[in-house]
C-alpha cells in the first residue's frame, strides 16, 4: 500500500506539474493518466512525421501508397477510434500511413495517427489478410496511446529512481551513481515488460481490426514464422526477456487463438485477397537501392546526382536520403554530407554553418576541388558537455546542386584524422563510370509456377546481391525444399 501511495502522489504531482494528462483511453473507455493530451500526441506525430520521412525517405510508387492507404483506411474503420461510442476528437482525427523506401522489415506508429510500413516488410507477405493484421497492430498503438502511457512510465521512473539515489547515500551510505545505474538497468527491463504488454495488446487489437473486416486473421501467424527465421538468419536477436517486443514464436500460436475467438463470435473471416496483392508488389523494389547511393571498393557511389568519394579505411557509413554519416571504428572522427537545398552556393553552405552560436571561424576561404567550385572553413565550437570540437566545413556546387561536408573530432585529436578529412573531401568528383551510372535495384518479380518442384528450383543460378537461396524461401514463406505446386504464386528476383 505504500508503495501504490507512492506512485500515486507522484502521479497527482506530475499532473499539478502539468506533465500527466488525464483523458480517455479509446480502447478502454476509462480515463486515465497519460503523458500528453490526445492533440498533444497528434502535435508530436505530426512533428515527427518530417524527421521519419526525410531519414527513410518515401518509396515513390502511387499506386502502390494507394493501395496501402485503401486497405488501411478499411481496417482503421473497424478501430476503436471509429466507433459509434468514441469521443469526435477520436472519430475525427486523420490518419497518415506512408510506405518507406527501406528494405528493413518493419512497421511501427507515431502518437496522433501516423503509421509507416516499409517495402522491406511488403516483400515479406504473401497477402492483404497478412498486411491487415500488421496494420490492425499499427492502428492499435495508437489507439490504446501506448506511446503516451510508456512516456508517463519512464517520467514517474526518473523521478523515482532519484528519489531512491538520495535515499541511498543518505541512510545507507551506499554511492548514489552506483544506485542509479542499477536501477536505471531495472527500470528499463520493468519498461520493456510494460512494452511487451503493450505489444500483446497490439497484436490482439490487429487481430479484431482485420477479422472484424473479414480477413482472415490467423494468417498474421505465417508472417510471424517468416520473422522468426529471419531472426535466426540474422544470428538470433537479443534474449527474449530483454527485448521490447514478443517471442515471434508465441505470437505465432496466438494468432490462430485471437483468430478463432473472433469466429466463434461470427466473423467468418474469408478474405485473404492474395492474387491482389501480389499484384500490387510486383516489381516492387528489394534490397538496398543503390540509386540512392552505395559504397563499394573504399568508394561512395551515388548514380543519381552522378559524384562519388572515398571512405577511409575502416570507416562506417550509413546512407540516409538526406545524409550520408562516416565514422571511424572508435566514432571520434565524423564526416556527414548533406544536400544544402537552402544555400545557393558553396560559400553560403558553409556560412549558414559557421554562423550558429557557439562556433568560432579561425579561417576560411575559397576552396576548391579540381575543377569543382567550393568554399571552406576550419572552425572550433564546445558541445553541452565541455568537449572541445575542431571542424573542417567544405562547400561545394556540383551539377546545379549545393553539398557541405561536416567533419569533425576532438580538437586534441583532430590531427590525427586530418588526413582522413582531406581525402574525403579531395576525393569528391564527378562520377562518369557508365556502369555505375546506369545500375538499378533488384525488383521482384511475381509468377505462377509453371510445374511441381521444390522451391529452391525455381530460383535463378545468380542471385541479386546481399541475397541467398534461404531469403527467397523465407520471402515467400516457404522451405527451401518444400515441394510447390503448378499455378502456385511466387515472389522470384527479376532477370
Amino acid at each position: 500500500m505504500r508503495g501504490l501511495f507512492s506512485v500515486v502522489l507522484l502521479v497527482f504531482l506530475l499532473w499539478q506539474t502539468g506533465c500527466v494528462a488525464l483523458e480517455q483511453n479509446p480502447v478502454s473507455g476509462t480515463t486515465r493518466a497519460f503523458a500528453f493530451t490526445w492533440e498533444q500526441e497528434i502535435q508530436i506525430g505530426r512533428e515527427a512525421d518530417q524527421d521519419i520521412v526525410a531519414e527513410f525517405g518515401i518509396y515513390e510508387n502511387e499506386e502502390l501508397e494507394a493501395y496501402i492507404v485503401e486497405l488501411s483506411e478499411l481496417i482503421l474503420a473497424e478501430s476503436h477510434l471509429r466507433r459509434p461510442e468514441a469521443s469526435a476528437q477520436f472519430r475525427n482525427t486523420e490518419f497518415t500511413f506512408r510506405l518507406l523506401d527501406s528494405d528493413v522489415v518493419n512497421a511501427f506508429a507515431l502518437p496522433g495517427g501516423f503509421v509507416y510500413f516499409t517495402r522491406g516488410l511488403l516483400s515479406h507477405m504473401n497477402n492483404e489478410a497478412q498486411l491487415s493484421v500488421v496494420i490492425g497492430h499499427e492502428i492499435g498503438h495508437v489507439a490504446a496511446r501506448h506511446a503516451s502511457q510508456r512516456m508517463l512510465q519512464q517520467q514517474i521512473g526518473q523521478l523515482v529512481l532519484v528519489g531512491g539515489a538520495f535515499a541511498g547515500q543518505e541512510i545507507f551510505g551506499v554511492d548514489a551513481e552506483s544506485i542509479m545505474n542499477l536501477g536505471g538497468t531495472a527500470a528499463q527491463l520493468l519498461f520493456l515488460s510494460h512494452s511487451r504488454d503493450h505489444e500483446r495488446e497490439s497484436d490482439r487489437l490487429g487481430v479484431e481490426y482485420a477479422a472484424r473486416a473479414g480477413f482472415d486473421a490467423s494468417e498474421g501467424a505465417a508472417f510471424f514464422r517468416s520473422l522468426q527465421r529471419l531472426s535466426a538468419q540474422h544470428g538470433g536477436g537479443i534474449p527474449n526477456f530483454m527485448s521490447s517486443h514478443p517471442d515471434p514464436g508465441q505470437r505465432e500460436q496466438s494468432m490462430h487463438t485471437l483468430s478463432q475467438q473472433w469466429r466463434d463470435q461470427g466473423f467468418e473471416q474469408t478474405r485473404r485477397n492474395e492474387r491482389r496483392f501480389m499484384e500490387m508488389i510486383d516489381g516492387m523494389t528489394i534490397g538496398e537501392n543503390p540509386r540512392n547511393g552505395f559504397v563499394r571498393d573504399a568508394m561512395y557511389f551515388h548514380p543519381e546526382l552522378a559524384f562519388q568519394y572515398p571512405v577511409p579505411s575502416g570507416w562506417s557509413v550509413q546512407n540516409m536520403p538526406t545524409q550520408v554519416v562516416m565514422f571511424d571504428n572508435d566514432q571520434q572522427a565524423i564526416s556527414i554530407f548533406t544536400i544544402e537545398q537552402d544555400a545557393s552556393n558553396a560559400r553560403a553552405a558553409v556560412d549558414r554553418f559557421t554562423n550558429q552560436e557557439g562556433i568560432t571561424v579561425e579561417s576560411s576561404g575559397t576552396q576548391n576541388v579540381g575543377n569543382i567550385r567550393g568554399y571552406r572553413a576550419i572552425a572550433t565550437a564546445t558541445t553541452q558537455d565541455g568537449t572541445a570540437l575542431r571542424l573542417m566545413v567544405q562547400g561545394l556546387e556540383h551539377n546545379g546542386q549545393v553539398y557541405r561536408f561536416l567533419n569533425y573530432a576532438p580538437a586534441e585529436r583532430y590531427e590525427g584524422f586530418q588526413s582522413a578529412f582531406s581525402q574525403i573531401v579531395s576525393g569528391f568528383q564527378t562520377l562518369t563510370d557508365e556502369s555505375i551510372l546506369n545500375i538499378q535495384p533488384a525488383r521482384l518479380q511475381v509468377v505462377s509456377a509453371d510445374r511441381v518442384g521444390p522451391f529452391s528450383s525455381f530460383l535463378p543460378d545468380q542471385l541479386p546481391p546481399g541475397f541467398t537461396a534461404e531469403s527467397f524461401a523465407i520471402m515467400n514463406q516457404v522451405e527451401l525444399d518444400e515441394t510447390i505446386t503448378r499455378g502456385q504464386r511466387l515472389k522470384l528476383p527479376r532477370p
